[in-house]
């Protein structure tokens, strides 16, 4: 067979079309650039698997368990036609060269494409951190060969993923929810979440009080604040533990009456400074950007997701703006810091650069050196101003983040000097009181000039030093006090994570991969475990469930060094230090005494799943976790007060956003005292004979009909069917009916509707009758109010009550007027925050078709549905709209009309 003509092209594939435009400007001639979008095959669901395969070892997961856990890989049904394209651009080219990503996920993307194209030509691995120019010319002198470590851990990972889902997730199903999952790093991150929650609960107040007061020299005046009283420190927020005890020794707890005393004996005291403090002033730069620090230091001062400042990243990077955004290293190229210390030079002036480069050193657990920190691309930097027309207002904003970052990692300290004054004087009681005040003077800005790092909400008394000049005062000068008042405090809680605390605590226990927290945070909020408060991270009642199980059953699987270490255990498999097939082995079956994860599910033994889903909340109201949501259930008898019955076990609906937090014994105890009836017996249909019931639900207060179920002698006395052998076929299982619903009008309550309005709610929709072309014409009650029904035409009327008045000729009159579009008087906003912060335009919420949603006028995002609107924030909105506006309006799918048939041109 004669051999290929050579055609003198080169095919790279990369993942993503907006990578593949940006390589391709600098590639030379010959080069075609091709994307995979992405990965192109995966695991199966089992359910997908051929009937062959499906009783296998490989049946239960698409992993074959007994054959070194070798995955079953399929083309996704979506990139069948990518493969064929790329197969067939593969037959035109004399090279192949694999130009994903260089981190484990795109190692393992140019492995399937090896896989799945199966080329004959030379192939050729290359990886780049940056898509500039310079960056690609020395990939291309840097080629390898696809690294097999790398690929394995990767694989490990995904099967390990598989097993711990497809054998956890039943366990949840079974015994708190149906549809609820566990993941290796999500439950392990729910549990961080409830922990935290946890800590909040438990929480006890402590009161202390202390003294404020300004005090004026000759050269200025300032406030200080007290520190001593009769030499003993005064107690603060940091010398009580969260139970509200004073754990110090040796300080001045000082409550209103003795504070309130002394405040009023030191009205006319004498106040002299007793020492002047002063002390030199240092700080250094923040390291360059790693993936976690670029999503907390985004979400402090541009107020992004995690997930939002990922997608608006992956643009900048893939279009040639920055380097690769998944890196755990903070280390800079030497071409990166010559041009990060040239740019601060040109900028600032020689003196804000130091004669050395920085270097820095991680400081995360199983950092990897493998990429350089996040950093504007090139070998030289392009400032914010030179790149604002080329990007979007998050892009821009984003980028600016990072260029700002880098330029001050390489500058100089920021210097100055910190002075302490302590002043005092002796009250009129004799008690000697001593106060303090410092402040901060920076006298050269270096990297501050460029750069200041965010901080995240800390517990205690803020302490720190304020950028602030004290006067010039001597020990032994005499001070004039004024408004010396008395100030209460009150310990406080463990603040709740956010986004941005919340991957810095997993970065620190060395919790997953950096590159996977914002798919991880926005994995636990997407399945109802956690929910947003403003910024905060509030777990639901039911991550409290699923964590109480995984604790009680799967420890390990949630404990935070065993998950550490099994991130190490990967990390060693990245580098060939072990194999994936031994560790999924270990990790599955187990060994000796240390039981695998099929010996734990195979063991568990009874799990109560009341137990698991029942909080105590008090000694006789329990919090229970059920099918429609957390309710309240009291174990003691009540008295309805509006009946004078007896209820045995009183039951009360807990409000959505009400923060597990907040369910104190007192709140508890006022939502059973203000709980309306659950059920209400209205009374018997006199047709059906079913009994009528009014009920509060989750979506609200309704009326239904119960149905009685078919004894066991009326399932035995239906008709026998029988198989074709002859033989009789066992009783079927009664079909449950569907009872008669109906919502109550705005007008009624549970305990007001009677039973004939009951009989008429549960009637609609009410048929009116026909037009004169024989369509019907309904009338029923909607989400947006009551409205009249003909065919696909639908006409709003007046109120709930004329459902049940309105005539077919009033009807048939509505629908002789022309249908009004937008005629309605204009409906207020249901919220307003105010202008948003890249557009500009006011945002404001209104009611959809769909529901409420945010708009800024331009982009337009539903309020999710675990927020409400009296929960949702300024910062929450503007957060959304920016995570709308990094997803980019949606895609369309184009739909191409065939070209015409030419007609055949007879031949002559």
């Amino acid at each position: 067979m004669p051999s290929k003509a050579k055609t003198g092209k080169k095919l790279v594939i990369v993942e993503s079309p907006a990578k593949s435009k940006t390589i391709a400007k600098y590639l030379g001639e010959g080069f075609i650039v091709e994307a995979s979008i992405g990965h192109i095959r995966d695991l199966p669901q089992p359910s997908e698997l051929p009937a062959e395969l499906k009783k296998t070892s490989v049946g239960k997961f698409a992993v074959d368990i007994e054959h070194d856990f070798k995955p079953y890989y399929v083309v996704s049904a979506d990139k069948k036609k990518k493969v064929t394209e790329l197969k067939a651009a593969l037959k035109d080219a004399d090279e192949l060269y694999l130009a994903t990503d260089g981190d484990r996920e795109g190692e393992a993307i140019a492995w399937h494409l090896l896989e799945v194209l199966k080329p004959k030509v030379p192939v050729y691995r290359m990886t780049f951190g940056e898509i500039t120019k310079e960056a690609i010319q020395r990939a291309m002198g840097n080629l390898r060969d696809v690294d097999s470590a790398l690929v394995d851990a990767q694989e490990t990972r995904r099967v390990l993923d598989r097993l711990y889902g497809y054998e956890i997730s039943p366990v949840l199903w079974r015994k708190v929810a149906r549809g609820l999952s566990a993941g290796r790093v999500q439950s392990v991150v729910t549990r961080m979440v409830v922990d935290r929650e946890r800590e909040r609960m438990a929480f006890k107040a402590a009161s202390y009080w202390d003294l404020t007061g300004q005090f004026g020299a000759d050269s200025g005046s300032f406030k200080a604040k007290l520190a001593a009283v009769d030499g003993a420190k005064v107690a603060t927020g940091r010398d009580f533990n969260d139970d509200g005890v004073l754990t110090s020794k040796n300080v001045a707890h000082l409550n209103e009456e003795l504070a309130t005393s002394l405040a009023a004996g030191l009205q006319d005291a004498s106040f002299t400074v007793r020492s002047v403090d002063t002390k030199p002033y240092t700080r250094r730069p923040a390291a360059p950007f790693t993936t976690s620090t670029l999503q907390q230091e985004a979400g402090r001062k541009l107020r992004f997701s995690s997930k939002s400042t990922m997608q608006v990243a992956q643009r900048l990077y893939e279009n040639g703006y920055i380097t690769y955004m998944r890196t755990d290293s903070s280390a800079l190229s030497d071409e990166a810091v010559t041009a990060a210390r040239r740019q601060a030079a040109e900028l600032y002036g020689p003196e804000y650069v130091p004669q050395s480069p920085r270097v820095y050193a991680n400081k995360s657990a199983n950092a990897q050196e493998a990429h350089e920190a996040i950093r504007p691309a090139g070998d030289s930097f392009r400032t914010p101003a030179q790149v604002a027309k080329q990007l979007s207002g998050d892009e821009f904003r984003l980028y600016e983040l990072i260029w700002k970052r880098t330029v001050a990692s390489q500058m100089g300290d920021a210097k100055g000097s910190t002075a302490t004054i302590r002043l005092g004087a002796v009250a009129a009681d004799g008690r000697d009181a001593e106060f303090s005040a410092s402040g901060t003077v920076i006298t050269f800005p270096g990297f501050l000039a460029a750069y200041e790092e965010g901080k995240d909400e800390t517990r205690g008394d803020d302490d720190s030093d304020e950028a602030r000049r004290l006067p010039n005062v001597a020990k032994g000068d005499a001070l004039k006090a004024s408004d010396i008042i008395a100030v209460g405090h009150e310990t406080s809680p463990p603040p709740r994570y956010t986004e941005a605390s919340l991957t810095a605590e997993l970065e620190k226990k060395g919790i997953g991969r950096p590159s996977t927290y914002a798919s991880t945070i926005s994995t636990i909020q997407d399945r109802g475990y956690v929910r947003k408060q403003g910024s905060a991270l509030v777990p639901s009642w039911i991550a409290f469930s699923v964590i109480r199980l995984l604790e009680q059953h799967f420890s390990d699987y949630v404990d935070y060094e065993f998950t550490a270490d099994m991130e190490g255990d990967l990390d060693k498999i990245a580098n060939g230090q072990a194999v994936g097939a031994s560790w999924l082995r270990h990790f599955y079956f187990g060994e000796d005494s240390d039981p695998g994860l099929l010996s734990i599910v195979n063991n568990l033994g009874e799990i109560d799943a009341r137990e698991i889903n029942s909080i105590p909340i008090t000694d006789e109201i329990t919090l229970r976790v059920g099918k429609f949501g957390p309710y309240l259930e009291s174990s003691a008898a009540t008295v309805d007060p509006k009946t004078g019955e007896i209820v045995e076990s009183a039951r009360a609906n807990v409000p959505e956003d009400l923060a597990p937090d907040e369910l104190t014994a007192a709140k508890a105890i006022e939502l059973m005292e203000t709980a309306a009836p659950e059920e209400r017996v209205l009374g018997t249909d006199p047709h059906t004979g079913h009994t009528v019931v009014a009920k509060n639900g989750r979506y609200g207060a309704y009326v239904t009909e119960v149905i009685p179920e078919m004894t066991e002698e009326q399932i035995a006395n239906q008709p026998v069917e029988y198989y074709k052998n002859g033989k009789p076929k066992p009783p079927k299982k009664p079909v449950k009916a569907k009872p008669r619903t109906g919502s109550l009008f705005k007008s009624m309550t549970v305990e007001s509707v009677t039973l004939d309005e009951a009989l008429q709610l549960m009637s609609l929709p009410r048929v009116l009758g026909e037009d004169a072309e024989g369509n019907l014409i309904t009338v029923q009650n909607g989400r947006f109010g009551p409205y009249l029904k003909k065919g696909t035409d639908s006409r709003s009327i007046g109120s709930e009550e004329e459902i049940f008045t309105i005539t077919l000729e009033q009807a048939l009159e509505i629908y002789s007027q022309p249908k009004q579009r937008g005629a309605r008087a204009a409906v207020p906003p249901l919220a307003e925050f105010g202008p948003d912060p890249v557009s500009e335009k006011n945002i404001v919420v209104k009611e959809g078709r769909f529901g409420p949603y945010i708009t800024d006028g331009i982009t337009n995002i539903t309020v999710p549905r675990a927020t409400s609107l009296e929960e949702l924030t300024r910062e929450q909105a503007v957060e959304l709209l920016a995570e709308k506006r990094a997803k980019g309006p949606a895609k369309r799918t184009a739909t191409r009309k065939a070209p015409a048939k030419k007609k055949a041109t007879a031949k002559k």
